[in-house]
């Protein structure tokens, strides 16, 4: 990839592997850049056999002389800030000079992680499934002008007004989830405090990025969760809080139109965390075996992922949506000793056959897969290195994926190292 502008993002329900392909591609970036989401978005690493994890500060950390950058997109929560400067500096990774925090970002409060949970606890059997970091109630706060950036943790007398505001407006709530407007004094004290820590790293990323750009420099954008999380374009209410698709250029400040390539990551299977619709689902003995040689375990819950085949519906959907103009195809080596496999390549639904994904969740959830039954592989595939050392069953399962979606296929995992990763010209 050689374009100056490039998206990095999910094509599924996210744990897709993007963090991987950041790792790979930010070689040949300057800058890398988160742009939605928070400390919901949970990502790992493996350098040299060893695997580390983050879940706000962008991949691209790990590399030498690059710009990390957190966008105005981001909801930030600065204690976790804090945790994974400290684990990175523990790691031998420093951040200073490295890491730039949007002076515009929104701040998650502890009083947003309150409110998350009460209001989870109170849709009963139809709660979403959220991490409970307080995404949902911040991006909230946001929406409704009384939200609290960055840039207002630098000044006291400004963050106590903000913090009043925003408390008087969850009156009614305060005492169901153990705050009144006499926390005031002590939030205060303590986000201020909380600010001077990050201040070394907040500025301007919109002025950054921007003349980054006009000096020709290259900007690798990091999505966070996947497509079909999007807060619009997914399977809503089983969404986050964040538009995963459209907010590259409304949570960095560079213009859609200077994003010159868009990379969508496919797990060669699919898995969900959470509630919701989930048409291509499998359970039993295939799915105990995926999610345990493919380590199906939530990075930030740590909450068993469900499992299912591959979903063709969906990444068609997917590809549409983002414009997809290449794919990274991970964990195909997870699949290694199943004796046949699966493709979703359509779905049943009131007798007929459809391959759209339906915006209402209650029909949606009636559609039956269709699935294209391939043959599977016995052989450990980790270390091949080109595509025609894999083995041929593996071969047609890709070679049928990519000529189903219309989109080459440019990087095939089969290994958490990033050297376990074939690249196809």
């Amino acid at each position: 990839m050689n374009k100056q502008c490039t998206l990095i993002i999910g094509s599924q329900y996210g744990d897709e592997g993007k963090g991987k392909f950041t790792d790979i591609l930010a070689d040949e970036y300057d800058y890398i850049v988160r742009f939605q989401g928070g400390d919901n978005a949970g990502h790992s690493i493996v350098i040299d056999g060893v695997k580390y994890k983050l879940r706000l500060i962008p991949s691209g950390i790990f590399k030498k002389n690059k710009k990390v950058v957190i966008g105005h997109g981001v909801v930030l929560n600065p204690k976790t800030l804090l945790k994974e400067v400290k684990y990175l500096d523990e790691n031998g990774f420093s951040v200073k000079n490295k890491l730039f925090v949007s002076n515009r970002a929104h701040i998650i409060l502890d009083y947003h992680i309150a409110i998350d949970k009460y209001y989870e606890d109170l849709k009963g059997d139809r709660k979403v499934g959220t991490t409970l970091c307080g995404i949902g109630p911040t991006y909230a706060d946001k929406i409704q002008r009384v939200g609290i950036r960055t840039s207002d943790l630098l000044d006291k007398e400004e963050l106590r007004q903000k913090i009043t505001l925003s408390l008087q407006t969850k009156r009614d709530i305060l005492p169901r989830i153990g705050y009144s407007l006499n926390d005031v004094d002590r939030l205060t004290n303590e986000y201020y405090a909380l600010g001077q820590e990050i201040k070394p790293y907040i500025c301007d990323t919109i002025t950054l990025l921007n003349e980054g750009y006009r000096n020709k420099k290259r900007i690798l954008f990091e999505g966070a969760q996947g497509t079909f999380l999007d807060i619009d374009m997914g399977t809503y209410p089983y969404v986050t809080s964040s538009s995963t698709v459209a907010g590259v250029s409304s949570g960095s400040g560079i213009s859609i139109t200077k994003i010159q390539s868009v990379l969508s990551i496919v797990k060669a299977y699919t898995s969900r965390v959470g509630e919701g619709p989930f048409i291509a689902e499998i359970f039993g003995k295939d799915a105990h075996y995926i999610r345990e040689n493919g380590a199906e375990y939530g990075t930030v819950t740590k909450r068993p992922r469900r499992i299912g085949w591959l979903d063709l519906v969906m990444l068609r959907y997917a590809v549409d949506v983002v414009g997809t103009t290449e794919i990274a195809l991970t964990l195909l080596d997870v699949l290694s000793g199943l004796k046949e496999l699966k493709i979703c390549i359509g779905y049943k639904y009131k007798n007929k056959t459809i391959k759209e994904i339906l915006p209402n969740n209650k029909e949606y959830a009636l559609c039956q897969p269709i699935f294209k039954t391939f043959k599977g592989w016995k052989e450990d595939i980790t270390l091949c290195k080109t595509f025609n050392t894999l083995p041929l069953q593996a071969r047609q399962y890709v070679n049928f994926i990519e000529k189903s979606l219309g989109v080459p296929i440019t990087y095939i995992s089969v290994g958490n190292d990033r050297i376990r990763t074939i690249k196809r010209s």
